[in-house]
Order: structure tokens, then sequence, then C-alpha cells
């Protein structure tokens, strides 16, 4: 590994920490728990950015909400995702002060969508990556998304896709010569990974 491999890769666990610990500040910040807020004054965070804040315990998702896209500076939506995944994701009872010691939080930055363009679903499926792309899904008012992390359940294009579509309020069989797609890549770090 070069030099400036090793700085680039020193500076991506540092700007990891950070995200991971202003997640966690604010999610204690709401419970009332002492936490030690980060600096988020560095120029980097103070750029757009779009992240999903992910909730785990015991290895189970408990919250994931996102940004798909850079709206608001980073550390901000950092944040506002963090306190959402905690309080509001729909699928989840707000979690409780007693839970949040056991719960690992991860974060993924996401790289700007770029569109999918397919003639058809098989079309769709071919251009697919698995493990590398997060995928965003829109036909009228149906929307979905999953981030590349899902491939790890779902490993199979098709399957992926389908599941998708079932996410966005669809049929898995469902396709229309209107439908969108399109796809992003994250940088992730999990608290796990610096312990």
């Amino acid at each position: 590994m070069n030099a400036n491999t090793e700085r680039q890769n020193a500076a991506d666990a540092e700007h990891g920490r950070r995200l991971l610990a202003i997640a966690r500040a604010a999610i204690a910040r709401r419970l009332d728990v002492d936490a030690n807020a980060p600096a988020t004054d560095a120029d980097w965070l103070r750029r757009p950015g779009a992240v999903f804040v992910t909730l785990k315990q015991d290895g189970r998702l408990r919250g994931c909400i996102g940004s798909l896209e850079a709206r608001r500076p980073l550390a901000e939506d950092v944040a506002a995702n963090a306190e959402a995944a905690a309080f509001r994701d729909p699928r989840f009872a707000p979690l409780s002060r007693d839970e949040l010691a056991r719960t690992e939080i991860e974060v993924s930055l996401l790289s700007a969508p770029e569109a999918l363009e397919a003639a058809d679903e098989a079309a769709a499926v071919a251009r697919l990556r698995p493990g590398i792309d997060g995928v965003i899904f829109d036909y009228g008012r149906h929307h979905g998304t999953f981030l590349p992390q899902v491939w790890e359940e779902l490993g199979d294009p098709v399957d992926f896709l389908h599941h998708l579509k079932y996410k966005a309020g669809l049929p898995p069989d469902f396709w229309h010569p209107d439908v969108k797609l399109s796809r992003y890549t994250v940088t992730r770090w999990r608290e796990g990974d610096f312990k």
C-alpha cells in the first residue's frame, strides 16, 4: 500500500468515526443521555451529503432512515436521519433509553444517483451489480430503495428487484415501460468496525 492510499484510508476511517459519533450523539441527546458531541465544523461536514443511518440489535434491523439526495449539510443529514431511524421508523417502536447501549449504528454515505436505463426488466436485471449497487425504484406514486447491503440477503438480481418492487407497494412480477430505476454506491461505516 502506498503512502497516499494509507492516508486516504486513515481519512476515510476518521470520517466514519466522526459520522458515527454524530449519529450516536443525536440519538442520545433525544433520550437525555450524556454523550460526547463531536465537532461538526469541519468543511467536509458542512458540504451537502446524503446518508442512511441503520440501527441494529444482535445483528437484526432496529431502524433505518435516510436521504437519497444531498440537500443539507452532511452533519445535519446524519443527525436528522439518526433521530428518524431511532424514533420515527414506522416499522418499529421508538428506541428506548435502555436499548441505546446495545444498539449498533451504521452510516452509509451515498453517491449521487445515476439513471439505470433499461428497456425491460430483463435488461435492468442484467445491468445490476450485486454487492455494489443501491437501487431506487420509481413508478408513479410507488417508490422504494434498497441499499447495497441488501445484496447480503438477496444476492440474486431477480429476487433483489422483485423484493424492491414489493417494498414499493407493487407485485413482484410488475413491470411497465414508465418504471424508472437509478443506482448509487455507498461508503459504509459500522461502530463494530472500530471496536
